[in-house]
This record gives structure tokens, C-alpha cells and sequence, in this order.
């Protein structure tokens, strides 16, 4: 078993802590703070020990200087003086030759959050590519480091791995939280158990789908990924997102075929078109015409959708069933939303979009558990493992019997 925060001795020591404050962002403005807020546990923790923390975390994908502008974490720093009502301090220059001095003037409780790591990786990927010298420079900061980026643990980053290399490490309380509720929701779900999944690409989730499918009942479908099953069953989709790759399709085909009874795909649809951006129509999935878009599932969807939920103990929702940022085609997502918080089941959430949209439609508090996980939760549930948990320090006091 892996080292937890509650294992190791950090009273008045610094402790450096990997943290996921990649959170989406409008002119500076944070749509949504809840990976900030799953972190509050750990740094609240810390607090109550008398240690000085330092905050690691990337946010967005870095390959301009221009990108910088975008995804700094000086907006972060803001919401996190708000949340736990006290100064932070925000270095703007990770390596700053100034800033291990500095870290060494540092009182008990007080917290540094470091600028995003991925600005590292200009010019050379030091962040990505895991760069040992990176890696032992962050670990030169602290005397102890916690993982608490569950959803950052399926990357080999300096920030997550790396450092493991050289301090005594171990698992955040946010981490131990997602893997608890992962492991009894989803590893050993009490059935029947049905997973609802939507989004953009089938190649992200196929992996998935495979895993998924002997261990559920009803696996129902919405986005891009009912598209791609739809035009595997050569319904015309129109101008819709789906997969173009012969390989993918016939692979889907023999899915369809060996689950039938477990698989429902969409029965209507609200579409847009590529021709009018005002055009919205409800229609049969079976009368799409060449230049319409589905955006959407329609109430009949829903309607069957509903009856295999009704007969579940456990949901699992990962996506959204169509573009909810938009009111024209929102009513999908919102409906399966409220159909789900009404079955009162055990229900969990699983990362990215499927939490944004449960924060946009006001249904925060109505479901078992949000994972703040998105690829790491889909990585985990397909290879029972992930390297950034890995590469955390043994428990050394737990004897481990082979059976």
C-alpha cells in the first residue's frame, strides 16, 4: 500500500504539494473551482501541522510564449486567498536563482504557489519530459512530497514522477479520496451497473468501452462517441463529429455485435446545421439529412435512457450528451442530469466536462461523488494502475501477503 499524508511525519516541516489547478478560465475569471476546492483538505491538513507549503501545478498546454499569458496561475492564487482567508504568495519565476533563499524565510502556514510547470517547457519539455534536474530542483525546495493531483497521475511529468525520485513521498488526501470511490463505485460496483458516456472522440474511450463492458449492464451513449457507433451502423449522421478510421468502425461494428443488450445509442436528435448557425431542428436519428450536425439528444432518447437507469444501483457518467454550453442544446445534458439526481441511485461523476456540467446546471450536491479524475479516472479504470501513484513510497509497515 502506498504512503498517506496521515502516514508521514510533516509537523513543522515544508512540504512540497502536487496539486491540479487546472481549472477552465474567462478573462481571468475561474469557471470553475472545483479541482481548487478538492485540495482544501490536504492544505488545510498541512496547515493544522504548522508546515510551510509549496503549491505545484500545471493549467493548459504550453507550446508559445504567448500561451503563457493565457494560463497563468495568478488568477488561482486570487480564489485560493479567498478560500482559505489568508495571504498567498505567488512567484511568478519558478526558476528564479533567488527562490530556494526564499523559501527558506518562509514562516509555518505560509503557502507558495509556484507559477504553472508546463511554462517550463519552453524551449525543451523539462515539465513533460520528466527532466531529472527539474525534478531534483523542485525536490531541493522541501523536505516531503504529497501527491494530490489525482487527475495529473497518469502523466510522467517532473512535477508528478520526478520528484518522487528524490523526497519521501506520498499520497494527498484528495488522491486517497478518488482512488477510495473509484475502487468501491466503479471496480466493484453493486450492480446492475450502468455507464452513460459521451464526448468528442471514440479513439479516447474505445480502451475504455472494451474494459467497461463485461463489468456493466447498460452502457448508453451520447456526443461524438453515438456518432461513431451510429455511422457504424450505417445510419447517415450527416455533417455530425464522429470517427473517420475504417479500423475503428469495423472494430465498433463487432462491439455492437457481441453487447446488443447492453447498448443503447440515441433514438432522436436536436441538430444544427453547416449552413445556418440559427438552425436547429428535432429530429428521427434515422432522418438526418447531409448538412445537418446533432448537437443533441432528443426526449425520446431520454425517455429510454431513463428506463435503464431506473433499473440500476450504480451510474456511471462520464461526457455529456451534446453541446450544454449552448441553451439550444443543453436540454439533454441538463434532463439526464435531474433524471439522475430524481432515481436517487448511487451515482458518480466522472471528471472534465461531466463535472463542469453538473456545476453549470446547479446539481453540485446531488450526486455520490465527483471525480476531479478525467483521463486519470478512465486511465485507472482500464490499467488498475497509474505511474504518478506508482512511483509514491511503499508503506513499509504494512505487511503485503501473497495469496
Amino acid at each position: 500500500m502506498k504512503k498517506k499524508l496521515t502516514d508521514m511525519d510533516v509537523k513543522d516541516k515544508t512540504v512540497l504539494v502536487r496539486v491540479d489547478y487546472n481549472v477552465p478560465l474567462l478573462d481571468d475569471k475561474i469557471l470553475d473551482d472545483t479541482k481548487i476546492l478538492s485540495s482544501l483538505d490536504t492544505i488545510n491538513y498541512l496547515l493544522d501541522h504548522n508546515c510551510k507549503i509549496i503549491l505545484l501545478s500545471h493549467m493548459g498546454k504550453i507550446k508559445s510564449e504567448e500561451d503563457k499569458k493565457r494560463y497563468t496561475l495568478a488568477p488561482v492564487a486570487l480564489k485560493l486567498k479567498e478560500l482559505l482567508k489568508c495571504d498567498i504568495h505567488f512567484e511568478k519565476n519558478n526558476m528564479d536563482p533567488l527562490l530556494p533563499a526564499k523559501i527558506k524565510t518562509l514562516l509555518p502556514k505560509d503557502i507558495v504557489l509556484l507559477e504553472n510547470t508546463r511554462f517550463l517547457d519552453i524551449p525543451n519539455k523539462l515539465e513533460s519530459n520528466n527532466d531529472p534536474q527539474l525534478a531534483s530542483y523542485f525536490a531541493s525546495l522541501a523536505d516531503i512530497f504529497v501527491m494530490d493531483a489525482f487527475s495529473s497521475a497518469h502523466r510522467a511529468h517532473a512535477s508528478t514522477v520526478g520528484i518522487t525520485k528524490f523526497l519521501p513521498s506520498c499520497m494527498g488526501l484528495s488522491v486517497e479520496r478518488e482512488l477510495t470511490a473509484i475502487n468501491e463505485f466503479l471496480i466493484h460496483p453493486k450492480r446492475p451497473f450502468t455507464i452513460i458516456m459521451g464526448g468528442a472522440k471514440i479513439e479516447d474511450k474505445l480502451a475504455l468501452i472494451e474494459t467497461m463492458l463485461p463489468k456493466c449492464d447498460h452502457l448508453l451513449l451520447g456526443g461524438g462517441l453515438a456518432n461513431s457507433f451510429l455511422k457504424a451502423l450505417n445510419f447517415s449522421i450527416g455533417a455530425s463529429l464522429a470517427t473517420k478510421n475504417d479500423a475503428t468502425i469495423a472494430k465498433l461494428q463487432t462491439i455492437l455485435l457481441n453487447n446488443r443488450e447492453k447498448i443503447m445509442l440515441p433514438l432522436d436528435a436536436v441538430v444544427g446545421s453547416t449552413y445556418d448557425k440559427n438552425y436547429t431542428q428535432y429530429k428521427r436519428i434515422d432522418k438526418i439529412d447531409e448538412n445537418e450536425i446533432i448537437y443533441d439528444i432528443g426526449v425520446k432518447t431520454l425517455e429510454k435512457y431513463k428506463i435503464a437507469i431506473q433499473e440500476s444501483n450504480t451510474i456511471f457518467l462520464n461526457g455529456t450528451m451534446g453541446v450544454y454550453e449552448n441553451y439550444r442544446y443543453s436540454n439533454g445534458t441538463k434532463e439526464l442530469l435531474n433524471m439522475l439526481k430524481e432515481a436517487d441511485k448511487t451515482v458518480i461523476i466522472g471528471g472534465g466536462d461531466s463535472v463542469s456540467s453538473v456545476n453549470y446546471f446547479g446539481f453540485k450536491d446531488c450526486f455520490t461523488y465527483l471525480s476531479c479524475g478525467g483521463g486519470a479516472t478512465l486511465e485507472y479504470l482500464v490499467k488498475n494502475h497509474l505511474v504518478g501513484i506508482d512511483s509514491i513510497m511503499e508503506d513499509e509497515s504494512i505487511e503485503v501477503l501473497d495469496v
